[in-house]
């Protein structure tokens, strides 16, 4: 307005005014006065106006009437000149609004009539649109008439002014309209309204109500206006119920109405098929028509949900229908052109949606209109648009209206033959339909919506439909996706927010926020419901149409787009949370990256329950469409499919290829929503990558390689040079799995483990290549996922756990793999807080390795050592409570494993006992022991047992190094159990209980080298005993006294249980060789023997802690019992039928029976003064817990005792106690040697006999023994020992072992056995001597011992029914060094010797002993020596009879003395006849001498037989009195025999004077003459041995000299032997030494008897006078001289003589 009512504006307005005004007159001057004279007037009118009033357009405006006049009739005059200028300056006013409306109502009029006389039309126009844009002054009717002035102008004949009236009247419809929204500023209300129901009656050819004067009206021109006002001015429809009221009655109504040909036309129906005719369709008006509906739809879609809702349904409905394939080409190009402005408005869909799809009864629009579309699409594809329905698919079509194509013109298919640029485009089962360029993404530019000026349908060229259609699910989908992931994020975020807030601590706001938070949640629901509905109704038929593009899509841009749309639907829908739906475009994905018909299970199902529905859309099914096997593609590889029974290859095209990647994005940058999608998603990329030859390499990664069988793949340079960004890809999808949350982490890793579990199955019984994608990914997942690896370790491991028991190797290596990479990363990852302090986590990445120990396959256990060996190189400081679980694995290898699996076991357990000790927990030593224990126990490999025994020693060597902290640190363990037992109010249960937990460790330690002691390898037994006992010998003071008793119980006796268990079950076999080349020594070629060795072992070490720690066993209370079991042990070791084993439980006897009894306190002078008599009060309080144990190796009395008195004073045990233990061990080895010498029942060649070293030790053990049990030692215990001795005497022993043990046969020499059972003797007669008189009565038995043993000499003993050889026969056998082994009786000569001598001395000892006497202890001795008395020469030695008879005169020098002096007791009496015999029997022996008797030697032996006789003359006869007259008899007859030469025949001539006894006899003889003349009778007891002596003497004179006389006589002249000469003489000298002694003794002494007998003797005398012999001669002179005496004459009293 500024610019037309300036000053110089408004003075130029007047100026131009009176111009006009001029010009007017000027023009009318001639012709038309009147308005010469109006115009003139209008110029004075004018300046009067200007000079009157300050405001001078006011003023002109009111008088505007009068101002116009002129100009009006100046138009009047219809002249064109005057019309021109009049109507310029009528504009002119206007434009400066100074018309007031009286004077526009006279414009209006004026140009009426103009119009109707047909001038100036396009001026009028020209005025009537400044009139009505300028001001608002014209209205109602001026208004009516005006706009129908500009309407009559639209229909003139002429081309200009109707387009010029067209564009006026638009304009002033836009005019009208504008000023109903400017009114509606101002006030409510207008009356234009009327205007739009009349273009609706006009349109549909009726009268109009308001603008008068319509004449004409085109169809064409009503929808354009209609069109133009409904999109320019919605507000007005919008805002104004009549106005809403117009469109429901009017405009929508009439709509339908010319919509009504278009849907009952069918092409190509022929005319008569219906009665009516048919209007067709007229492309002009159903287009206008369609852009109608497009506005309405677009601009009122707010007013449909309320007024107009069914107008809207049906005018969707109607543009689904015009889509139908019986529908012109144009129309349904239309059709589609409208529905794509409706897709790209998803605000619009979505109000649909909530209108009708979300209503009950109503119509699924939305879901129809998608529908619509897939069917359009899929009907472009099958029925080429020929105009006649039954024209099939593969006619070739050449209608004007466009052809689909056919396969006859396929360019794209010529085009890639010849090399040419291949035209994007569709093609499926030979249709091939290009794609064109036809609109800018997410706007609908239309073409043919726009086509106005054209009448008839134009030609629509081939593929347009089809791509408007692609873009318009492509804009559906971005459109749809765009719209609910905005309002998805906003309603998150607008929660989080609340959510924040609420959480804040502001208490007044916090009920408001709660209310605002379930506001928003329900608004949420509502969106959310909205959401899910437009999903659901769209998505089949979006799948549909798309799969069906996909699959037909030559181009890889719209392949891009597809699989876009395809990518955002599958993700919008895991948003939402609809499954079905999210997976069914997961599967389109998947199955386009597949070849063609791929057997793959997963994504068949999912298909097969999606092709089961068929979605209706107007009754017309729409089946999903199958994908074409044929494709145009370009093939980039050619592999092996994943499957059981490979057939033959497949191939991927890049198609292929461009969906992988789009499945690689999708589970890229939508994991998150993907749950159990992830299944379809991994199982086609397992099967991609197998295909393309992918391998899992370290960390899970994949890198090419090669296909392992069949041909192997064939990759094109373009993918080679992709495998490594699809791999980078595949394994960047799985790091992404690190931002996943923890549910879609769960739905990631379940569906590689189902994927892993087919694979799995598919390599069960073939040992093909197995598919190890999903083991491999689970690795790279485990690996990224670290920090928050508690949420998926159990499932992930516990599916790996299950691969790595699968039979095919490789798929157990990778298992194996996968899960030693992922502990060993979790062990060394930094998690927050870390592992040292978060021990469960610890234990829970440990525990998998430790379930690995439950596979049996070897190659797995090898991994999972090599893990455990890394684990403790790098993190063996840090395992603290892991390392029970790792120590396990090491424990779990079992001795079938193999070789290299317990070594590298074993490695692992020698680092941990050299390194690793002092970092673990103290509760932790237990297992390492038991771990290394087990070890020994394989029988796999001896080295690595022996070295465990090693292990072990140096276990315990820690143990004691570090003692003091591993108790401290077990107590407190200890103490933290203990309180847990109680609360949970259960005992504390643990091996070795009342024991403390670091005595528990030892006693651990113990048992499980107890248990290597009875391995079944002897090296392992031995290694394992020797360390055990040194442990105990070395360590055994750190233990609590108490603790003792179990070791002695627990670990000793149990040890020695089972050894002697197995010595005595073990096999007697012979081992032919230790494996290999070994030889084994004959000592150790059967079980039993080598058991014989562990016995040995086992039973010496148990004896020597007995010995050595005896301070220790005995204050312990069973101390009795233990004795009692370790005898009962020493015993039945003993008694066992092995030489080795017996004879060392011996030494273990002999070595516990050399213990001392403990010191008195008082006896002990060198004990330490700190602990002196008085040790219970030296220990207070304070000393007692330093006391309790030491931790130095001491064993000092004192300081044992020292050690000890922490808990309890040293306990001295009394006497009788240990008398008992003396008894008990009398008892035993009475048992031992009754049972070992006792002979066995029958013989045969396994008798077992006991061995000389054996019973040597066992009777060596005697006196040791005797010393402690002596006081008690009775008679019967005697009795008992004797029996043992006689029997241990009498074993033979095997001529093997003969030359070792005996002397060769002329040495006289004592086996040690021998010496030992001569010495036990001795003791115990040493012990009598100096005993009790009590003891002495055992004196007899102990000569009955000897005296047994004497008797050997001759008569050695026998051992059971044994047959035994002598030992000389023996020494000649021993050629026959292989003859099986026989029994030789020992010499037993020397022993029996040394008896005798024994007894000699015992006797000269004890001879007087009262027990001696009463038990006839010299009887025996000479009853015992008249054996080999009497066999003399016969004797097995001859040393034996002369040692004999030298002990009989040693024994009668002392015993004939008491026997005297007993005489009377009559205790002797049976002695006397006895000794006589032995007399007898020995000088007058039955035996002859041998022949190789030298003459020296029988001389020694006449010189004996004279020593007897001498003993006799001078010990017994001259006590004749004391003796029985019987005894007395016998000796002289014997004498008497033995003065007589005794004469052998087989004597040589030489010799005969020596072997005739000569001396003998001579002494014989001369102890009877002796005896004749004893003149110092003094009692007649002394005279009657006299008389006898005398007698026999005569007697035996008379007998030598008849047979000297009878053989000179017989001899004739030959001389007479020697000897009986000499015999003779010495006879003849008796004679007369005799006379003579009678002539000297007193008269009254001589008997007269004895003269009568020596007188008859004279005659045989005389007799003798005739010998030859000169020395004869001269004694028979002497001897008959004496005879003179008795040649007196008769005495005077003859008859006294006589009588």
């Amino acid at each position: 307005m500024a610019g037309t009512s300036s000053p110089e504006a408004v003075k130029k307005l007047l100026e131009n005014m009176q111009g006009d005004l001029r010009g007017l007159s000027l023009e009318c001057r001639k012709k038309f006065p009147p308005v010469k004279e109006a115009a003139e007037s209008g110029i004075i009118k004018v300046k009067t106006i200007a000079a009157r009033n300050t405001d001078i357009l006011a003023a002109l405006k009111e008088n505007s009437s009068e101002v116009v006049q002129p100009f009006l009739m100046g138009c009047g005059t219809k002249e064109p000149k005057i019309t021109q200028l009049c109507l310029a300056a009528i504009q002119r006013l206007m434009s400066h609004e100074v018309v007031s409306e009286a004077a526009a109502g006279n414009i209006i009029n004026m140009l009426w009539q103009l119009m109707e006389n047909s001038l100036e039309e396009l001026k009028l126009l020209q005025t009537v649109l400044v009139l009505l844009t300028t001001n608002t002054v014209v209205h109602d009717e001026a208004l009516s008439k005006a706009i129908v002035l500009c309407f009559r102008l639209h229909f003139t004949k002429d081309n200009i002014t109707n387009n010029t009236a067209a564009a006026t009247v638009r304009q002033v419809v836009t005019v009208v309209f504008e000023r109903v929204v400017a009114e509606d500023e101002r006030y409510k209300g207008g009356k234009l309204r009327r205007k739009e129901g009349d273009l609706c009656q006009l349109v549909n050819a009726d009268a109009p109500y308001w603008l008068v004067g319509m004449t004409e009206m085109t169809r064409t021109f009503g929808l354009e206006l209609l069109e133009s006002v409904l999109n320019d001015f919605p507000r007005v429809f919008l805002q104004h119920q009549e106005f809403s009221f117009l469109l429901k009655e009017r405009v929508c109504p009439l709509v339908i109405k010319l919509f009504s040909p278009n849907i009952k036309f069918r092409q190509g129906s022929t005319t008569s098929s219906s009665p009516a005719p048919v209007e067709k369709p007229y492309f002009p008006i159903c287009m206008r028509l369609l852009r109608v509906v497009s506005v309405l739809i677009k601009q009122f879609y707010s007013l449909l949900v309320r007024i107009l809702n069914t107008e809207c349904e049906i005018f969707l409905s109607l543009l689904v229908k015009f889509l139908d394939a019986d529908k012109p080409q144009w129309l349904r190009a239309v059709a589609v052109e409208s529905i794509h402005r409706l897709c790209v408005q998803p605000q619009l869909l979505r109000s649909f949606c909530q209108s009708y799809d979300m209503k009950q009864h109503s119509t699924k629009v939305f879901r129809d209109i998608v529908n619509a579309l897939g069917s359009f699409i899929q009907s472009l594809f099958l029925v080429p648009s020929t105009g006649n329905t039954s024209a099939t698919p593969n006619q070739t079509g050449s209608n004007a209206s466009g052809n689909t194509g056919s396969a006859q013109t396929n360019p794209g298919v010529l085009g890639m033959g010849g090399g040419a640029t291949v035209l994007p485009a569709f093609e499926y089962r030979g249709t091939w339909i290009p794609i064109l360029n036809v609109t800018v993404q997410g706007s609908a530019k239309a073409t043919y919506l726009e086509m106005l000026d054209k009448v008839e349908p134009p030609t629509i060229p081939e593929g347009y439909a089809m791509s408007v259609a692609f873009h318009c699910l492509l804009d559906l989908v971005r459109g749809i996706t765009t719209m609910i992931e905005g309002e998805l994020g906003e309603a998150e975020t607008i929660i989080q927010t609340t959510t924040e807030a609420t959480s804040l601590p502001t208490q007044s706001s916090e009920q408001q926020d709660l209310q605002s938070v379930s506001d928003q949640s329900e608004k949420e629901l509502v969106s959310r419901a909205v959401w899910e509905e437009m999903v659901n109704a769209c998505w089949c038929g979006l799948l549909a149409a798309l799969s069906l593009l996909l699959d037909a899509s030559t181009d890889e841009a719209a392949t891009e787009n597809i699989l876009k749309a395809e990518l955002t639907m599958a993700a919008l829908c895991g948003r939402l949370g609809l499954v079905t739906s999210r997976d069914a475009f997961i599967t389109a994905i998947c199955k386009g990256s597949l070849p063609p018909h791929y057997a793959l299970t997963v994504l068949n199902s999912t298909t097969a329950a999606l092709s089961s529905k068929s979605y209706s859309i107007q009754g017309q099914n729409v089946q999903m469409i199958s994908p074409s096997s044929e494709s145009h593609q370009q093939v980039v590889a050619v592999g092996q499919p994943l499957a059981l029974q490979p057939q033959g290859t497949v191939m991927l095209t890049s198609k292929n290829i461009q969906c992988m990647r789009t499945l690689l994005n999708l589970a890229h940058f939508h994991g998150a929503v993907l749950g159990t999608s992830w299944q379809l998603v991994l199982a086609t990329l397992q099967h991609l990558v197998w295909i393309l030859g992918l391998k899992p390499s370290v960390g899970g990664a994949l890198k090419p390689g090669r296909a392992v069988e069949g041909p192997s793949t064939v990759l094109t340079t373009a993918v080679m040079t992709d495998l490594p960004s699809i791999s980078s890809m595949i394994s960047k999808l799985f790091e992404n799995s690190q931002y996943l949350d923890d549910v879609s982490l769960h739905h990631l890793i379940n569906a590689l483990c189902s994927l892993s579990l087919e694979a799995m199955d598919m390599a069960y019984g073939n040992n093909k290549e197995p598919s190890l994608f999903a083991v491999a990914k689970l690795l790279e997942t485990g690996l990224v996922n670290m920090r928050r690896i508690e949420i998926l370790w159990r499932p992930l491991t516990g599916h790996l756990l299950e691969v790595c028991q699968h039979p095919n190797s490789r798929m157990r290596e990778w298992g194996a793999e996968a899960l030693t990479s992922l502990i060993k990363a979790g062990l060394t990852f930094g998690h927050d807080p870390p592992l040292s302090q978060n021990q469960r986590l610890q234990l829970l990445l440990l525990n998998p390795l430790k379930e690995l120990s439950n596979i049996s396959h070897p190659d797995i256990r090898i991994k999972q050592l090599e893990c455990v060996l890394q684990i403790l190189q790098s993190q063996g400081d840090s395992l603290g409570p892991g390392w029970p679980l790792v120590l396990g694995v090491m424990g779990a290898i079992q001795s079938d494993q193999g070789e290299s699996l317990i070594r590298t076991a074993f490695q692992c357990l020698q680092l941990v006992v050299t390194d690793f000790l002092p970092t673990m927990p103290c509760t932790c030593l237990q297992i390492v022991v038991e771990v290394a224990g087990s070890f020994g126990l394989h029988n796999q490999e001896l080295n690595i047992s022996l070295t465990s025994i090693g292990l072990l020693w140096n276990i315990s060597d820690y143990f004691f190094q570090r003692g003091e902290i591993i108790e401290k640190e077990l107590n407190k363990e200890e103490a933290l159990l203990q309180k847990q037992a109680e609360e949970k109010g259960v005992i504390l249960n643990r091996p070795f209980h009342p024991a403390s937990p670091f005595d528990c460790l030892w006693l651990c330690l113990y048992a499980k080298l107890g248990e290597l002691c009875v391995d079944p390898r002897p090296a392992v037994r031995k290694s394992a005993g020797q360390t055990l006992f040194s442990t105990i010998g070395a360590h055994g003071t750190l233990l609590q006294h108490s603790t003792w008793h179990t070791v002695i119980w627990k670990v000793l006796f149990h040890l020695l249980d089972r050894v002697r268990e197995s010595s005595t079950t073990a096999d007697k076999e012979k081992i032919e060789s230790g494996g290999g080349n070994i030889l084994i020594h004959h000592s150790r070629d059967t079980a039993e023997k080598q058991w014989a060795e562990t016995w040995v072992l086992t039973l010496a070490g148990v004896a020597r802690i007995f010995n050595t720690r005896r301070y220790l066993l005995q204050p312990l209370g069973d101390f009795s019992q233990a004795w009692d079991v370790l005898l009962d042990h020493i015993q039945s070791a003993a008694l066992s039928k092995n030489n080795e084993v017996s004879l060392a439980a011996l030494k273990s006897f002999q070595e516990i029976l050399q213990i001392v009894s403990p010191v008195r306190d008082s006896e002990k002078p060198e004990t330490p003064p700190a602990i002196n008599v008085s040790v219970p009060l030296v220990v207070g309080t304070t000393t007692a817990t330093n006391l309790g144990r030491s931790f130095m190796r001491t064993d000092s009395i004192g300081e044992r005792i020292g050690r000890y008195n922490g808990s309890e004073p040293p306990v001295i045990t009394d006497e009788i106690e240990d008398l008992n233990l003396w008894w008990a061990a009398w008892n035993s080895w009475y048992r031992i040697g009754s049972e070992s010498t006792r002979p066995p029942i029958t013989c045969d060649k396994l008798t077992f006999i006991p061995s000389q070293p054996f019973l040597t030790a066992l009777i060596q053990i005697f006196p040791a023994l005797y010393q402690h049990i002596k006081i008690g030692f009775s008679m019967d215990d005697l009795q008992k020992l004797g029996v043992i001795l006689h029997g241990a005497v009498s074993v033979p022993i095997s001529s093997d072992a003969s030359p070792f043990i005996l002397p060769s046969y002329t040495e006289a020499v004592l086996t040690s056995l021998q010496e030992a059972v001569l010495t036990a003797l001795d003791v115990l007669q040493k012990a009598i001597c100096v005993g009790s008189e009590g003891m002495q009565i055992m004196y007899p038995a102990i000569f009955d011992q000897l005296l047994a043993f004497v008797e050997f000499s001759c008569k050695p003993p026998q051992y059971g029914q044994l047959e035994t050889k002598h030992i000389a026969n023996a020494k000649y056998n021993q050629i026959q060094l292989f003859a099986p082994a026989e029994w030789v009786a020992l010499n037993y000569v020397p022993f029996a010797e040394r008896s005798l001598e024994v007894v000699v001395d015992l006797y000269q000892k004890t001879a007087c002993h009262k027990a001696v006497v009463t038990e006839k202890v010299l009887q025996n001795i000479i009853k015992t020596l008249r054996i080999p008395l009497s066999l003399k020469y016969s004797c097995p030695s001859e040393s034996t009879w002369k040692l004999a008879v030298s002990s009989l005169l040693k024994v009668l020098s002392i015993g004939l003395p008491v026997a005297r002096q007993h005489a009377s007791s009559g205790k002797f009496d049976s002695m006397w006849p006895e000794l006589a015999n032995t007399f007898e029997d020995f000088l007058f022996t039955k035996s002859t001498p041998p022949d190789n008797l030298s003459i020296q030697e029988f001389q020694k032996n006449e010189s004996i037989d004279v020593e007897v006789v001498q003993l006799i003359s001078t010990e017994i006869l001259p006590y004749a009195n004391f003796i029985p007259k019987e005894f007395v008899g016998q000796i002289m007859t014997m004498l008497n025999k033995g003065s007589i030469h005794s004469q052998s025949s087989s004597f040589t001539e030489a010799e005969i004077d020596i072997r005739m006894r000569e001396e003998f006899s001579k002494v014989c003889f001369e102890t009877l003459l002796q005896f004749s003349f004893s003149n110092k009778v003094t009692t007649p007891q002394e005279g009657y041995i006299s008389r006898m002596a005398l007698s026999v003497l005569l007697k035996r004179s008379q007998d030598v000299l008849h047979r000297y006389i009878e053989d000179e006589r017989l001899s004739g002249k030959c001389p007479l032997p020697r000897q009986q000469v000499t015999e003779i003489i010495f006879v003849l000298k008796a004679v007369s030494t005799l006379i003579d002694s009678l002539k000297k003794t007193q008269p009254e002494n001589v008997d007269s008897n004895t003269w009568a007998q020596v007188i008859a003797l004279y005659p045989t005398l005389v007799e003798c006078i005739t010998c030859s012999s000169s020395e004869v001669c001269s004694a028979l002179k002497e001897a008959l001289v004496p005879f003179k005496d008795f040649m007196h004459p008769p005495a005077s009293k003859v008859q006294n003589g006589e009588s």
